[in-house]
């Protein structure tokens, strides 16, 4: 897969979270799909849904400040602004096959 189409792919798949479009983010996530942070650990991809997709609701913006990628694999650094206006950064290790994200690695203090 070329970068500028595993870009697009990773960029879509956070406008989507923030615009709360589920639809848009599902054909975005791969079947086999897994997903880590701190408080989550390998979650599957109807543990992802069930888990952390309804923290959406609580997401006013989503700013990507950096998007580096590597065969396969793209690092995320991002700053999430929440409806209530506080705001604080986050960052991801990706993994994407064939058009889909098939692994999701979410890392921030505790």
């Amino acid at each position: 897969m070329e970068p500028a189409e595993m870009e697009a792919i990773i960029r879509a798949s956070y406008a989507a979270y923030a615009a709360s479009d589920r639809a848009s983010l599902e054909p975005l996530i791969a079947g086999d799909f897994t997903f880590s942070s701190p408080d989550d650990p390998e979650l599957d991809r109807a543990g992802y849904f069930e888990r952390c997709w309804p923290n959406n609701e609580h997401i006013a913006a989503i700013e990507i400040e950096q998007l580096f990628i590597e065969g396969e694999e793209a690092f995320v650094r991002y700053r999430l602004e929440r409806v209530t206006g506080e705001s604080f950064r986050n960052t991801e290790f990706l993994r994407v096959r064939d058009g889909q994200i098939v692994r999701a690695e979410v890392y921030y203090g505790v």
